[in-house]
């Protein structure tokens, strides 16, 4: 069963393998891949491939021309994307929602099926900064974003401050002819913003945390 993370280029790998048998209805070739996913040669196709055969994402015959298998597992539609950095901090510069589809992500996470059953347009970003130390949200931790406009006061969320085109994780809360963009750290001073200077771009969902 599959049970790690894939990297951007393994996924994209799969992905491409999915999307090739349901159209041709059999396997892609090796190089079919490495044209697909402009890979340098067919040593590194084969190098990925490994990757997914010993983590249970595919089967191989290589006695057998175009003989890879898709293993069905329940972990096949429940991988979103770490798209980038968030500042849990001073805003940080970073592509507004509609660039994110042309971002390679940093890694793809695995998460628990009917966790995401309703979340199916989710993402994760990493943080950067300690300003929601005290919301259990450190440097390193990764946070899952559902996409959304708008929210309850109180709210963790991903503010796009558009005039100064960056983007920070803060609550939000509203206030007479302002928003208040509060962080959770004593240390810090909560940012005002004109409400028509902001876009919320999601809301937090969950925490995972670093160990490392």
């Amino acid at each position: 069963m599959a049970n790690k993370k894939l990297k951007p280029r393994q996924y994209e790998i799969l992905e491409f393998i999915k999307k090739f048998r349901d159209i041709k209805r059999y396997p892609p070739a090796i190089r079919d891949i490495q044209s697909a996913c402009n890979l340098s040669s067919t040593s590194v196709v084969d190098y990925n491939l490994k990757i997914l055969e010993r983590d249970g994402y595919i089967k191989r015959d290589k006695t057998v021309s175009r003989s890879i298998e898709i293993v069905q597992t329940d972990r096949s539609d429940n991988s979103i994307a770490v798209l980038g950095y968030i500042a849990a901090g001073e805003p940080l510069l970073l592509p507004t929602e509609d660039h994110w589809g042309s971002i390679e992500p940093l890694e793809m996470l695995d998460l628990p099926k009917a966790f995401l059953k309703d979340y199916s347009n989710a993402y994760a970003l990493k943080v950067k900064g300690t300003s929601m130390i005290d919301a259990l949200v450190d440097d390193g931790d990764i946070v899952v974003i559902k996409p959304v406009h708008t929210v309850r006061d109180g709210d963790m969320v991903v503010a796009w401050l558009q005039r100064e085109n960056s983007v920070t994780l803060k609550r939000l809360f509203r206030e007479p002819d302002r928003i208040k963009l509060q962080p959770a750290n004593v240390n810090m001073h909560p940012i005002y913003v004109d409400p028509e200077n902001i876009q919320v771009q999601g809301k937090v969902i969950a925490v995972i945390r670093n160990t490392e």
